[in-house]
């Protein structure tokens, strides 16, 4: 049975005259990779904003490193539950209408937040960040496989890598300006000392700088939408290999480099996020830099920071050396600096930790591009799938929050320390090519 094709961009016009429908894998699309790393910055920057967003509700509600972390369960879970409907979002609307919705969904979520400061409950704002990480989770399942999709195969590692350059530029600049924005006002205050109804009040009055911050951020994803909506017709039809809804996707889990590379997703994206989630309380302890909660928040762009420039960097090493064996490389060095980190103190403990930053770099991409070799059609399948891993991020920082408070934050940097092993794994695995292996 010939493939059908199960998703447009525009409607059906005869090949001769799409002059502006590439071909995947063979065109170059300039104004549609701009487009693009816009949308890895935009996503990349929110989700970075939960590090900010973790102190500022684990002081207002006096809450454990266990419970707090339900803010990065309630986030990543959004990956878990709308990976494989995105994937078949895109099959059916295209990649551009599925990312207007994304962002449609985005733009819901960054409103909820006037509701849930309204409330000034914390289960009102895992409801409100639930609905901006599904949003989320549509646009990066287009994105991702988009980006390596718009140029030609042989350098779809550099290109993705490039990309996530972008996400690590809004990963740096976010939680500086949200540092500013949502911390500083714990700095003079100690809620731990209010009770009853001055504790209420408080909660409230600064819940409020959420939705500041979250109303700002709403404008700039309908502005990003509309700009998506006015291109929606760029790109051709996209080819699937049978009729069904989700196309069965379960059915690359059979392969075990695809496996093995969405288990190395789960892995990257909890020791990533536990490490962020982490960091300002890290960095606060008297053994470490004995800092303010503001002032430990503006050193997050150092960790994310690193992450951009090893990134941008990392894009021309991917068109020299092995991808599997650099990806090899950077979780052995994030390994032995989470190792350093643990058993030192001072300046060194707390460069170390944010020296993760740079290792972490080229993970995401590299992990993602090895494990989609190959999968041609079915790329937007295999990105489903990739992004359900993404789930890593609620659950290891959960059980990273329940070591830290069962032991301490340096014994609890413990599990990301044996996610970064198992990527090691990955890295020698995948040295070769998917053609060559």
């Amino acid at each position: 049975m010939p493939p059908m094709s199960l998703s447009r961009e525009g409607p059906p016009v005869p090949p001769a005259n799409r002059p502006h429908a590439p071909a995947f894998g063979h065109a170059d699309v300039p104004d549609l990779r701009l487009l693009v790393f816009a949308l890895f910055f935009i996503f990349g920057g929110i989700t970075s904003l939960n590090d900010v967003v973790i102190p500022k509700l684990k002081a207002l509600f006096t809450l454990k490193y266990a419970e707090v972390m339900l803010v990065q369960s309630a986030f990543f879970a959004a990956y878990f539950i709308v990976s494989l409907p995105a994937a078949a979002l895109v099959r059916r609307v295209g990649y551009l209408r599925a990312a207007v919705l994304g962002l449609s969904l985005m733009t819901a979520g960054c409103l909820l937040f006037i509701p849930a400061s309204a409330a000034g409950l914390f289960a009102s704002f895992l409801a409100a960040l639930f609905v901006l990480a599904a949003g989320i989770t549509v646009v990066q399942v287009v994105a991702n496989p988009l980006i390596s999709l718009l140029g030609p195969p042989a350098t779809a590692h550099s290109r993705l890598t490039f990309a996530q350059g972008f996400n690590s530029l809004g990963t740096a600049i976010f939680p500086f300006l949200g540092a500013m924005l949502i911390l500083k006002s714990l700095s003079t205050v100690d809620p731990s000392t209010l009770t009853g109804d001055a504790l209420d009040r408080f909660r409230i009055a600064e819940s409020h700088v959420f939705v500041r911050t979250y109303l700002a951020l709403a404008a700039v994803l309908v502005l990003a939408a509309g700009v998506v909506w006015l291109r929606r017709n760029r790109l051709a039809s996209v080819a699937a290999d049978d009729a069904s809804m989700l196309g069965h996707p379960l059915e690359l889990l059979r392969r075990p480099r695809f496996a093995y590379g969405v288990l190395c997703i789960f892995l990257y994206v909890g020791a990533e996020v536990s490490i962020g989630s982490l960091l300002v309380s890290y960095l606060m302890q008297s053994e470490v830099l004995a800092i303010s909660s503001e002032q430990a928040g503006k050193h997050l762009p150092w960790y994310w920071g690193g992450a951009m420039l090893g990134r941008f960097v990392g894009a021309y090493f991917l068109r020299v050396f092995s991808p599997g064996k650099l990806l090899a490389f950077n979780a052995g060095s994030a390994l032995a600096l989470l190792l350093i980190s643990a058993h030192s103190t001072g300046g060194l403990a707390a460069y170390a930790l944010l020296a993760v930053g740079l290792c972490n770099s080229l993970m995401f991409p590299t992990i993602f591009s090895l494990a989609s070799e190959g999968l041609g059609a079915r790329a937007a399948q295999g990105s489903g799938l990739l992004a359900m891993a993404i789930v890593g991020g609620a659950i290891v920082p959960l059980i990273t929050g329940k070591v830290a408070d069962r032991s301490s934050l340096q014994f609890a940097l413990l599990v990301p320390a044996l996610c970064y092993a198992g990527i090691l794994g990955f890295g020698v695995f995948s040295r070769r090519s998917a053609a060559a292996a």
